[in-house]
């Protein structure tokens, strides 16, 4: 029995680490950690490697608390760019896109170069990167005048990157009853990407 249990012993010294929590990398950054496999072509080690260097980098970041008139701000833009998207979406979809990078900004996150607030983003907001990334470029794409890109395309990209924006937008302390009520001024007008959809086709 004593040579079983030092067996086990050893193997569990010998096992590779790598950064914080091997194991709980991938269930830190859930579908981030299968898209940073994917990048590597498939090698583990190495994806697992890069995502707890971002963790190194940016897990001690303090996020900036807004003010209520700040997010009431960010809440009334959003709510307008949103309303915009009926007629232009996008036009709407840039201004999702700068208020985004704005609010990242604002929270405390890396602003001088775009990898380093996705970096940060996918440590603290692991389910929300993706929409950050997908937002960004359909935003440039329609700003350099591409084509290509449904309507329904841009509402999906649009209702994605709402999400982070929400989550940016409430996390830290705030006054539980005011966010409650800025919540509900927050929601999209049901129907209203749609009936764009439907009357003038795809971008």
């Amino acid at each position: 029995m004593a040579v079983v249990v030092v067996a086990v012993v050893v193997l569990l010294v010998a096992l590779p680490t790598v950064g914080p929590g091997n194991g709980s990398l991938q269930r830190r950054f859930g579908p981030e950690y299968e898209r940073t496999v994917a990048r590597h072509d498939g090698d583990a080690k190495a994806a697992k490697k890069e995502l707890a260097e971002r963790v190194r980098q940016h897990g001690r970041l303090r996020v900036r608390p807004l003010t209520a008139g700040e997010r009431e701000t960010y809440e009334g833009q959003w709510a307008r760019a949103q309303e915009r998207f009926v007629d232009a979406p996008g036009t709407a979809l840039a201004e999702a896109d700068h208020l985004l990078t704005r609010l990242v900004h604002d929270r405390g996150y890396p602003s001088d170069a775009y990898d380093d607030q996705v970096a940060a983003l996918s440590v603290h907001h692991p389910r929300h990167v993706e929409a950050y990334r997908r937002l960004h470029g359909m935003a440039g794409h329609a700003a350099t005048g591409g084509t290509g890109t449904g309507t329904e395309e841009m509402r999906e990209a649009l209702l994605r990157g709402r999400d982070l924006f929400r989550e940016l937008l409430t996390a830290g302390p705030q006054d539980t009853a005011e966010h409650r009520a800025g919540s509900r001024r927050f929601r999209m007008r049901p129907g209203a990407p749609q009936r764009h959809a439907a009357t003038k086709g795809g971008a």
